[in-house]
């Protein structure tokens, strides 16, 4: 009944939990108060606190143990386990990328937000150049999806020939991210 791919399935998930790890320093490593705090409540700045919140989140929520039984033996059981944990691992790494692209997006806000005000302060000769910029972020935003994100990740994952035959589908990424958020 073993299949022999449990030692991919290790490699796999050490891998998918390594790229996890790097997006949560980057995602930890993102500013989350400006330095002048009238801009505390500016969109760019709460989309950053958001992200921190989220990082958090994605970090501290407890993995899913349950694991069923199999009848297959020690090989088959350790099968099981090992697609429960890259289930667990994938989904992370999938919503650390979505965090930080989104910290990205807000990161070039507060450097486009900066070049306008020139060190200065909002005022009306500035206000539509500040709109487009608020503007230009939530377009941003919009376009980091689910979707594009398991995408870029595949992508990226083949780019570097790993192991990705048993990589857990968008739908099943989804449903565990519902499931941390109850």
């Amino acid at each position: 009944m073993a299949d022999g791919l449990n030692e991919y399935r290790t490699s796999r998930v050490a891998e998918v939990l390594s790229d996890f790890r790097t997006l949560q320093y980057y995602i930890a490593a993102a500013p989350v108060s400006p330095a002048d705090m009238d801009d505390y409540y500016t969109e760019g700045w709460a989309a950053l606190r958001q992200c921190a919140i989220d990082g958090q989140h994605i970090l501290n929520c407890a993995a899913d143990i349950t694991v069923p039984r199999t009848t297959g033996g020690p090989e088959e059981q350790a099968k099981a386990e090992l697609k429960q944990v890259h289930l667990d691992a994938y989904a992370r790494r999938h919503e650390g990328q979505k965090i930080y692209l989104r910290q990205a997006a807000a990161q070039r806000w507060v450097e486009w937000r900066e070049q306008i005000l020139m060190g200065g302060r909002p005022h009306s000769g500035n206000q539509s150049q500040l709109r487009a910029c608020d503007q230009q972020l939530r377009a941003e935003l919009a376009t980091i999806t689910d979707e594009t994100i398991f995408q870029e990740l595949l992508a990226s994952d083949l780019n570097m020939n790993r192991w990705t035959d048993e990589d857990p589908s968008l739908r099943a990424v989804q449903r565990w991210v519902r499931a941390r958020r109850r």
